[in-house]
């Protein structure tokens, strides 16, 4: 007997989500394990019901679709995430692999593309989009920003880079705070701080600049939280 993948359906408007909640209990070998209205709750049901996938829209209110997959791959990165979106963009794609996304796929795409993409991901691929970006990609990683990058790289202190990394990676303050053994409001001085520096006015442009940097490619932080290109 197959099994069946249990899948959360995170998607703000409701007669999308409820489309897509009917499509996929028609699938043989899926269930609809939950819905989610935002990213804030996609998160929290992704703790409570563990799904084996979820389908991800990228623009949610309360926490954005890219935050919520950065959470929850952290929580538990086994859940399978496609991420669900209008958007084509390279960009959107790097923020969305950056988080650790899993598929790819877009609103206007047919449901078998979906339906294919579930079934890829679940044999741990990549669907055609993520591949197809992935080969368009000829960009070095894991190298030191350069030009204005580095200038804006080197105005930030060694403090706000490490803060810098774990908010583009979904952290909260508090878990910000947890893991730098500092105050949430603390954590939120730097993160103003950051937004200063980097001429941004929320986390999802704190994202953006980690990306622009190369920040969310660097070598993980060996201890001491201090050691970016200082």
């Amino acid at each position: 007997m197959e099994k069946i993948h249990r899948v959360l359906i995170a998607e703000d408007q409701p007669l999308l989500r409820g489309g897509l909640c009917s499509m996929v209990r028609a699938l043989q070998h899926y269930s609809v394990a939950g819905e989610a209205g935002d990213g804030v709750e996609a998160c929290s049901l992704a703790a409570t019901l563990m799904p084996d996938l979820i389908l991800m829209d990228l623009s949610m209110p309360g926490r954005s679709g890219v935050e919520a997959i950065a959470h929850i791959k952290r929580q538990a990165p086994q859940i399978r995430i496609i991420a669900l979106t209008i958007h084509a963009s390279d960009m959107h794609m790097r923020e969305a692999l950056a988080a650790g996304v899993d598929g790819y796929v877009l609103k206007d795409a047919a449901f078998d593309e979906l339906v294919e993409a579930m079934r890829l991901v679940m044999l741990g691929q990549r669907n055609a989009t993520l591949d197809e970006y992935g080969a368009r990609q000829r960009e070095p990683r894991g190298q030191p920003p350069d030009g204005q990058h580095a200038q804006r790289w080197s105005a930030l202190t060694c403090r706000e880079r490490v803060v810098l990394r774990l908010v583009a990676e979904g952290c909260t303050n508090r878990e910000v705070g947890e893991q730098l053994r500092l105050s949430p409001k603390t954590i939120e001085k730097h993160r103003a701080s950051l937004m200063r520096k980097l001429g941004v006015s929320n986390a999802t442009g704190l994202v953006h600049a980690a990306l622009d940097l190369g920040v969310l490619a660097l070598p993980e932080d060996t201890g001491n939280g201090l050691n970016y290109f200082v």
